[in-house]
């Protein structure tokens, strides 16, 4: 009997380089010029893996969200991880916007990528979902390579990380 390769896809965000990222966005922010006086907060919820963002107009809303993104992508987290809604009016004539991180696959990028290795029509390339990430299998492990390869070039929405490749 061959034996069974596999590999799990998962798509976690590392929240303690999450926090790091936001206290570098905090100290830039309070360096700014352009912020200056201006209402800018920036709070990291771990328990609800929210992002609140505070800022006093839209403008001002857009450069913050610009610079938490900056620091997320040189602390190495996804960005696509952080889907990131319209403002929304807040108290005292501020505008205010809720980002939820996504931890593990969502069910649709799931069925996506299940949907997407049956297409490719690969040897034996077998796909399941496991609660919030997906296992590929197959006997061929070059088979596996080439399905890991063809994901990289995929885009899902979240971003994919390949482990547990045995």
């Amino acid at each position: 009997m061959a034996s069974v390769a596999s590999f799990d896809i998962t798509s976690t965000v590392d929240l303690q380089e999450v926090d790091n990222a936001l206290n570098q966005a905090r100290k830039e922010v309070a360096q700014r010029y352009d912020f200056k006086g201006a209402r800018a907060e920036i709070e990291f919820k771990p328990a609800d893996k929210t992002l609140v963002l505070t800022a006093g107009d839209r403008m001002k809303m857009e450069a913050l969200w610009e610079i938490v993104q900056t620091r997320l992508v040189r602390r190495g987290v996804p960005i696509k991880n952080f889907k990131a809604p319209a403002s929304e009016p807040a108290a005292g004539s501020t505008v205010r916007r809720v980002i939820p991180i996504q931890q593990g696959i969502p069910i649709e990028a799931a069925r996506e990528i299940v949907k997407f290795i049956k297409d490719k029509k690969m040897k034996k390339v077998q796909a399941s979902i496991q609660a919030d990430q997906v296992r590929v299998t197959s006997p061929s492990k070059d088979e596996l390579q080439l399905a890991m390869h063809a994901l990289r070039d995929h885009d899902f929405g979240v971003a994919l990380q390949f482990g547990n490749y045995r």
